[in-house]
């Protein structure tokens, strides 16, 4: 983990070099995709989508408080929403597609202020900071 300092533009601009940010999800996808079938599953991605840790840490809610069920229905949710079309596997071109979408909420969501964030290793953001300083390194 390292803290670092980005707004809005750090991950909009990284979600907007379409070779980078390609780059870094099929990344991800690849590593995800543990039987390399080109598709993922909701038994490869569930760990992915529990790290987001979308009710204890987001929205103060510890998870002991909710239902299993509850749990496993919100996470089948997240599945669904990479699943565009229904098929039950998630293929490359969805997986790009709703992390657009995600770092794209992620940049609205900071705005145009920067803050100042611990940000894990290899997380995307993380991949967005380090592009923008090699930018900003290489303009200097």
């Amino acid at each position: 983990m390292s803290v670092e300092i980005l707004d809005g533009s750090t991950v909009r601009s990284f979600v907007e070099d379409e070779r980078a940010f390609n780059s870094t999800v099929d990344g991800r996808f690849a590593a995800l995709d543990a039987d390399h079938d080109g598709l993922l599953t909701y038994a490869e991605m569930a760990g992915e989508l529990m790290s987001l840790r979308v009710l204890e840490r987001h929205f103060g809610v510890d998870e002991a408080a909710v239902a299993l069920e509850e749990l496993g229905a919100l996470y089948r949710g997240l599945f669904a929403r990479f699943d565009r079309d229904g098929s039950g596997k998630v293929d490359r071109h969805e997986f790009r597609a709703e992390m657009k979408e995600v770092m794209l909420g992620v940049a609205n969501g900071l705005g145009f202020l920067p803050v100042q964030m611990v940000i894990e290793e290899g997380s995307f953001l993380k991949v967005a900071v380090d592009r923008e300083l090699g930018q900003l390194a290489k303009a200097a």
